[in-house]
Formats: structure tokens, sequence, C-alpha cells
């Protein structure tokens, strides 16, 4: 019988506008200076086709020296609000997970909802500490 999914739920405030953070979602020359959950790890390459049926492909390295790549398909892209796509490590077998994104502008920035869901077993990643260092690192970049 097969694992029932799960999923995770992280709300997240950024002190920067809704556009800002937008482009640090969707422009790789942003995603490069940002992605991946170790402080001191590092973007190698980052491929996106940001629209429905277009894929992704980011790699980085973390402290230790080790290479990981996640891929994925964009669903659905609403423009500066919502972004859903699924995800997958090339390390793992495990069926595609799916992320989902919100965004919304506040007074003082921009509030975010993320989702991880349709988790299953057998990853080796802690999906809910993993996303909020990355956001911490993402606050670093925004802040400049």
């Amino acid at each position: 019988m097969a694992e029932p999914a799960s999923s995770i739920t992280v709300h997240h405030h950024f002190d920067a506008v809704q556009k800002v953070v937008w482009d640090a979602w969707t422009d790789p020359a942003v995603v490069r200076r940002w992605w991946g959950s170790d402080p001191d790890g590092v973007v190698t390459s980052a491929a996106l086709d940001v629209r429905p049926g277009g894929r992704f492909a980011i790699s980085f390295q973390d402290s230790s020296g080790d290479l990981h790549t996640c891929t994925g398909e964009y669903l659905r892209i609403e423009a500066m609000t919502e972004l859903d796509f699924t995800w997958s490590w090339l390390s793992e077998t495990n069926a595609p997970s799916r992320v989902s994104v919100f965004f919304t502008a506040d007074d003082t920035g921009t509030r975010m909802r993320f989702v991880h869901g349709e988790l299953r077993g057998g990853s080796d990643h802690d999906y809910e500490q993993g996303w909020q260092r990355t956001f911490a690192k993402l606050d670093r970049i925004l802040a400049g």
C-alpha cells in the first residue's frame, strides 16, 4: 500500500515589493543569487522557462561540495501572484511533488504562502527546515 502524501506550508514575509519578490522566483539571474538551503551554498546553474508547460532545472553546490539538482514543470503561472510547479531531485526516484507559491502585497512588503505538497517518503531532505533556510537566504539577498 502506498504511503499517503503529506505537505508543508510556510508563511513568510519579505521586506520587498511584490515585483522584486516575483523576479527573485522567475529571473534566473536572481535565482542564482539565493537558491538552496545551505547559507554558504552556491548556485552553479539555473534555467527557467516560466510559462505553463515550461521546465526549470536549478543546480547548487552546498558547503560540503555536494551538488544537488532540482527540476520540474510549471503548471500554472499568474504573473506576480502565483507559481505552481512540480518538484523532483535528479538524485531521487520519488514521484514528483508539487509546489504552490502565492504572493500578496501589503503595506510593508510581500506576504508569501508556500505549499510543498504531494510529499511521499524516501526523500533525504527535511523540506520544512530547508525551505525556511532558503527563504532566510532570500531575505538577505533582498536586503542587499
